[in-house]
């Protein structure tokens, strides 16, 4: 899991609006019911109809993205279902933000209606085209998490190579405990070290685990390459502490997306009671 890219998406999460739907049209709280009985008996026009369920999609569209997106759920806690429900919603959202944007547009160059009306409706667009960008990123990261499990259930398949040629992955079998405390102690040891936080990438048990049937429990990815100092550093000091670890080089086309570290006992299957 590369660091830049979980990093990227909590700068986003900070940089857009916590809630985007603050802009976006509302309801006019006129009874839908009421309105089509209207709109049948031809006295209002079929807009007004079509406005009100416009606002209600936009809502329920909005609700998705303020419990999936927005809301407290981590992506570590997020499932591929859920993703694809958030992304979703975000590209229905920008459908019908595009849709009313060429229609005011035309409306402008027609003379109909002016110019700077066009500017609510370019920048509610703007903010559901980043809204999009940010669920996009969010479910990328997610699938990534999911390919960096799925490596780390294969590791037995994964022929031990002679000692001379370069190793894809690498194991350590320390006879050590891994604990809380002890990855307490690993994470303020490696921040005194190289003045940064320990880039985490998934911490104990994640919802892509359960749902490959794993259990991840008591286990911490780390998006480090093994090679690099910093990961050669956290081998070495796990080594010392005896804690067993996996160490993944490379990606692995269907397996893993990038290097990372594996820091515990091999993640074991869940029982059907779990």
């Amino acid at each position: 899991m590369r660091l830049t890219l979980a990093l990227a998406f909590l700068a986003s999460a900070v940089a857009f609006p916590q809630n985007p739907s603050s802009i976006m049209p509302r309801a006019s709280g006129t009874d839908p019911a009421e309105v089509r009985r209207l709109v049948e008996a031809g006295v209002l026009p079929r807009a007004k109809l079509d406005d009100l369920e416009r606002a209600a999609k936009d809502r329920e569209d909005q609700a998705t993205l303020d419990r999936l997106l927005y809301g407290s759920v981590t992506v570590e806690e997020l499932t591929i279902d859920q993703a694809q429900e958030m992304v979703a919603a975000a590209e229905r959202l920008v459908a019908r933000r595009k849709t009313e944007l060429d229609r005011t547009r035309a409306l402008v160059d027609a003379g109909a209606v002016a110019r700077t009306e066009l500017t609510a409706y370019l920048l509610d667009y703007d903010q559901c085209r980043r809204t999009l960008d940010l669920a996009t990123s969010r479910a990328r990261l997610l699938h990534e998490l999911a390919e960096m499990a799925r490596v780390e259930l294969s590791i037995e398949a994964i022929p031990e190579a002679p000692q001379q040629e370069w190793k894809p992955m690498e194991r350590f079998d320390g006879d050590g405990i891994f604990t809380q405390r002890s990855f307490n102690q690993i994470e303020l040891a490696f921040e005194r070290e190289f003045g940064k936080p320990l880039p985490v990438s998934a911490r104990g048990e994640t919802a892509v685990h359960r749902m490959l049937g794993y259990d991840h429990r008591g286990r911490v990815d780390v998006a480090l390459n093994p090679d690099q100092p910093e990961g050669v550093w956290l081998r070495e000091h796990l080594e010392q502490l005896r804690i067993p670890y996996y160490a993944f080089r490379a990606a692995i086309p269907g397996k893993s997306t990038a290097p990372h570290i594996h820091m515990g006992p091999p993640s074991t299957r869940l029982r059907a009671a779990d």
